[in-house]
Parts: C-alpha cells; structure tokens; sequence
C-alpha cells in the first residue's frame, strides 16, 4: 500500500504550498494529460494517465512510496475520492481542494448557484440527467465523452432551455458559449465541460432560500390538493383521494419522467411535478391543456403539454419512467404497457373494465394490483354524506427494471 495519497483538486491556479509539497515527495503521480504536464510533476515519478479511475486506484493501493492524485476542480465533489476510498482499495487520503466546476463554471456565467441542482451525465444516466433538466429551472451538468452539450440538446426536443457551456475551464482554451438547447446538436464542443441549463419556471426569490438546490417546502403543504383548487372541473379519475393513492402506487421522483396521459385538469400533473419529476401532459381536448398549463403556472412547475390523441400521440414521446393513465381505455394501457415504463396506474369504473386491463398488463410482464376505492365526504357541520367516488385502481410494476 502507498505511504502516502494526496489527493490534489486543481483549477487552473497556481498550486497552493501544501499541494507543491507534496507533489515535490511523490514517487508516483496520476492524473490527466495536462495534469502530468505541470512543471511542478517529479521528472522521475511514475506517471499514470488516468483513464479507469478503479485500475487507476488498484496501482497505487499496490504502491510503495508517496503518491499523488491530480483533478480538476473539488475532488470530493462528483470527484476521484469517492472512488480511492471505496473500501476495496483501504487507502487513507489527504484531499487539497480547488474551486469546483460548477462553482467556477456559475462564477464564469455571473450567476448564483445555491438554487442549482448539480448532476453528472454520461452514457448510462444521461436519460435521467435530462429529466432533472426538464423539471427544474437551474440546473448544472458535469458531462462525459458521449453525454455532452449536443447529446442533451438532442433529448431535451420540445423543451425550450437556455446552455451556458464552459469548455476547458482553467485552461489556456477556456471558453465559455451561450445557446439554446435546439442550437447545442450542431456544433462540437471539447471536453471536459460543465453545461448550466436555464429555463422552466421561476426559482427562488430574490432573497434566495434556505437549503441548497430545490426548496423541499415551496408550494402549499400536502402532497394532493383540495379538488376545488383545480376550479371544480376534475373528472372522474382525479377526485383528491384517487390522486393520492395514484401518486403513491407511482411515487415519481427526481430524474423521472412522468407520463399523464388524459390529464384533464392538471391537477396529477401539477402534483408529480411538485415531487420533482419531469411530467409530459397529454390530452386530447385543447381546454383541458390549457387547464394543465395554468395549474403548472399556479405551482411553479414545469409541465410539457402535448395536444393529441393517445394511443398515435405517443410514439415519439421519450420513454417514460412511470404512467398515469387517465383516459383512453385498455388500448392506451395497452400501447403505454408496449414502451415498457416501470409502473403503471390507471383506475376503471367497473370491475369488467378493470379485469380487462389488468390481463392485459399481465400478458405484458407486468405484476398487478387493483383495489377498490371508496371515498365518501362529509359535511362536518351536520355529518352528513355529500358525495361519494368509487373506483377501481390498477397499477403495474414491472419486475425485471430497476425502479
């Protein structure tokens, strides 16, 4: 096991004391390639080009002498530590930091970023990266070889976002573009890069908030609304109670992309949205997306309407991580159930409608559970009944995909 690991985060600047001295003592420096440039590297220190941050770790657990980790930016932010101190490796680092990226890419474009959320893309979560993007109006992305500037422009189609791209940030090459997201796909741009991702609804106020990235306690408390708040125009599928139990058999999330497929009022849409999903609204009537958008607006969400009719309007949507399929019957459960997503839900009126569209989901792979909801209000004053809903719900999970 190495003696001695420093980990030193660079940015550009001149290396501080500490980092000078211990790059002075090391017998072995990794790093990249304008890493391993730097005048102050041991000319007789072995070098390692760092490539597989894991082989890179295996080498120099297997190190004798004082080694030495060069990055950029904040190292313990998105960074190598993680990866030197899994528990496989058992090695003890000593961290310098630098400015991170993200901090030095907002400091380039002039803006704060306590408001911001921070996410890393590359091949295997870019989808998910994207959807952050989609949702929330401030986002930076700390990009890779293959999920880059044009590869979100490309998956962001339909959604309008402004990119601040800093290229080679603390280098001689440093460059810093601003274009919109549709504008992204027709150039090509060095790495590494950060991309800050603007649009989508207000942020926090001019005082700013209280916690890092998005405030957890914007909007009203509770996760459905009263029916009333949506102007007394839901239909049958999105009375207060049915949405709760619709929002819990999904449980969007963070990184999801939501399907409502019959949103009618918004008022599903409005609430999967408030819990940080990106949310596509479907309807065939023109009023009730216009509805839609204004719940959206009334929450400070971010709701991409599309007017269609389902199953045909669907095809070249994004694939979708959860459903909620409000209107169109067992065909559109059919053609959701045909792309996959990982839970369904949808509701019936009858038990016939609902043993139907639950074989269905069954033949499509899914495991399914239906229950029979029935709620019924009452007027506290006299405790009398004033109305009562009964419904069937239906959701899908699908077993064999990562929820």
């Amino acid at each position: 096991m190495a003696d001695r690991v420093t980990v030193i985060g660079w940015d550009g600047s001149p290396l501080t004391a500490a980092a000078r001295a211990a790059l002075g003592a090391a017998t072995l420096v990794a790093g990249a390639a304008h890493h391993l440039a730097l005048p102050e590297v041991p000319p007789a220190a072995e070098r390692i080009r760092l490539g597989s941050l894991a082989l890179a770790a295996r080498r120099i657990a297997a190190h004798r002498g004082s080694a030495v980790v060069l990055a950029d930016g904040d190292p313990g932010f998105f960074g190598v530590v993680r990866t030197l101190r899994a528990p496989e490796f058992g090695l003890e680092v000593e961290v310098v930091p630098a400015v991170s990226a993200v901090a030095a890419a907002f400091a380039r474009a002039g803006m704060p970023w306590d408001d911001a959320q921070v996410v890393v893309a590359h091949p295997r979560t870019l989808r998910r990266a994207v959807n952050v993007c989609r949702a929330h109006p401030k986002v930076a992305v700390l990009t890779a070889p293959g999920a880059g500037p044009a590869e979100l422009g490309l998956l962001l189609e339909g959604v309008h976002r402004t990119f601040v791209i800093c290229e080679e940030l603390g280098t001689e090459r440093e460059q810093v573009t601003v274009v919109t997201s549709d504008k992204a796909p027709d150039h090509t741009w060095r790495d590494p890069n950060v991309v800050i991702v603007i649009g989508g609804p207000a942020g926090a106020g001019e005082g700013g908030g209280w916690i890092a990235g998005r405030n957890p306690g914007a909007g009203p408390r509770g996760w459905v609304q009263p029916d009333e708040t949506y102007g007394g125009r839901l239909g049958e599928g999105e009375t207060q109670l049915l949405r709760a139990a619709q929002l819990a058999r999904l449980g969007p999330r963070v990184g999801d992309l939501v399907w409502d497929i019959g949103c009618g009022s918004g008022a599903f849409a409005a609430e999967a949205a408030r819990a940080g999903a990106a949310v596509i609204a479907v309807d065939h009537d023109a009023a009730a997306c216009v509805r839609t958008e204004g719940a959206g607006r009334r929450y400070g969400v971010h709701l991409q309407i599309v007017h269609g009719t389902a199953p045909h309007v669907l095809e070249n949507l994004p694939e979708p991580d959860v459903v909620r399929v409000g209107g169109g019957g067992p065909a559109v459960v059919s053609a959701v159930a045909d792309r996959r997503p990982q839970r369904i839900v949808t509701h019936a009126a009858t038990r016939d409608a609902a043993e139907r569209v639950g074989r269905d989901l069954t033949e499509h792979g899914y495991r399914v559970e239906c229950a029979l909801l029935q709620s019924v209000e009452l007027d506290t004053r006299a405790w009398t009944e004033t109305e009562r809903n009964v419904a069937f719900l239906l959701s899908g999970v699908l077993p064999d995909r990562a929820p």
